[in-house]
């Protein structure tokens, strides 16, 4: 069975873009190598990659090759996606994915991007752990790491960790 991951970075005061979606707060980071816990280190464990429509048309629109050519990429949309920067899977039936994904035994299936998809996995007791990278930079607005939906939770923090003078990693299991 498949484990269903989280990876991502939010600002210290819980933003994980600023409103008019830049992470340049992120990527302009000097010095951001964490070790064992980095992307291209975390990446490798992942066989599917699923994301929002948002997330995928900012990916789309970023410039450079298509990042996940190793990885079976879903993206949850109910809107057709015309000319895709890569080869992609689309659904729009959450409930009917979370048991799609469950049955993979192939490798960790990683939600990418904003918190809307990762709180609609949450609320159907569908996401097994989740890293947050907590980056020293308050940015004062932004796309909320996770957005207001009345869910209750108590995940389990495993581990509490500084990487770097500037990124924290908090690492919770759910299940």
């Amino acid at each position: 069975m498949a484990k269903i991951v989280g990876y991502i970075a939010t600002s210290l005061d819980g933003f994980i873009a600023t409103p008019d979606e830049n992470l340049d707060w992120l990527t302009n980071q000097p010095d951001l190598d964490l070790g064992e816990h980095d992307y291209r280190t975390f990446i490798k464990t992942i066989r599917t990659v699923v994301m929002g429509r948002a997330t995928y048309d900012w990916i789309a629109n970023y410039p450079g090759a298509w990042e996940y050519r190793d990885q079976r990429v879903i993206v949850v949309t109910s809107r057709p996606i015309d000319n895709p920067k890569g080869p992609l899977e689309t659904r729009s039936d959450i409930a009917a994915l979370i048991a799609e994904l469950r049955a993979l035994d192939d490798g960790n299936v990683w939600m990418l991007g904003g918190g809307r998809l990762q709180m609609a996995f949450m609320q159907h007791d569908a996401l097994d752990e989740i890293e947050i990278y907590v980056i020293s930079e308050i940015i004062g607005a932004g796309i909320a790491l996770f957005p207001a939906t009345g869910l209750r939770a108590s995940p389990r923090l495993v581990s509490a960790k500084m990487l770097t003078p500037a990124c924290a990693r908090l690492h919770y299991r759910f299940n």
